[in-house]
């Protein structure tokens, strides 16, 4: 079964090269419509309840692709953010596990798009939880980009859906290849398909470390500092860490920032 999408953009071009991109090379979405502005975007929900909104936004500010997630009470469908930007707001798509494609459109970012919207829309079907999850993932993206703030809860994707968590909770992120491990103070651990370098963008740099190619840590969570055979960092728990050569002096640097300030 395909699901149903709209696309919302001011520009009349953009709206068909989408529509046209969507129906030549993604037979998963059927296309009920096209809107131009919040009015017209906000009827057209009303009359075909999409389950998918290819939503374009203006940065820095995303007045109008915001304005009309605000302004809708019930929200029963995913969006995929269509924009030019880069940057603040890639970081916080990633740090909310919202989909997006850059303009102008790439035929493989779009079917990747799409096939991640399937497999979402799979999750929420199988589990109402993993949808009430993704709302409040964007409804926290729709206010960390109002704010220009960075993000203040990351959503994170496991094997049975979504979790949304407070960076405070992290310990420590272990990167392998395209997945990173998250360590957290009640012990438990959580495998992302966010790579560390993602991760180095979403996180606050001045509560979070990376000390290493497969490590960041949560500065608050560091105990020591060792010299002996490498350099090491080790946390609360005892855990040692190696600290990279080349990342050494920027770490005992940081430190002594923090103690002068």
């Amino acid at each position: 079964m395909k699901l149903k999408a709209i696309i919302v953009d001011d520009e009349a071009p953009a709206r068909e090269n989408l529509r046209f991109l969507i129906q030549d090379y993604c037979p998963e979405i059927e296309v009920a419509g096209t809107a131009d502005s919040v009015k017209t975007a906000r009827q057209l929900i009303g009359e075909v309840s999409p389950q998918v909104i290819f939503l374009d936004i203006r940065m820095p500010s995303g007045a109008e692709g915001f304005e009309l997630l605000e302004s809708l009470p019930e929200k029963k469908f995913q969006v995929v953010f269509v924009t030019a930007f880069k940057d603040y707001a890639i970081k916080a798509f990633n740090a909310n596990a919202i989909h997006y494609i850059l303009k102008p459109v790439d035929i493989d970012d779009l079917q990747a798009a799409v096939k991640k919207l399937v497999e979402t829309n799979e999750l929420f079907r199988n589990n109402t939880e993993n949808f009430s999850n993704y709302i409040k993932s964007l409804e926290n993206l729709t206010k960390n980009m109002n704010l220009n703030a960075p993000a203040g809860r990351i959503t994170i994707n496991h094997a049975k859906g979504f979790k949304i968590i407070d960076p405070a909770d992290i310990v420590y992120l272990e990167g392998e290849g395209n997945y990173t491990t998250l360590y957290f103070a009640d012990s438990t651990k959580y495998v992302d398909t966010k790579t560390l370098g993602i991760y180095e963008d979403i996180l606050d740099p001045r509560k979070f470390f990376r000390i290493h190619k497969s490590y960041i840590l949560n500065i608050s969570c560091i105990k020591e500092y060792l010299n002996e055979d490498g350099a090491f960092a080790v946390l609360k728990s005892g855990l040692r860490l190696p600290i990279s050569r080349h990342r050494l002096n920027e770490f005992l640097d940081f430190f002594r920032q923090e103690k002068q300030s």
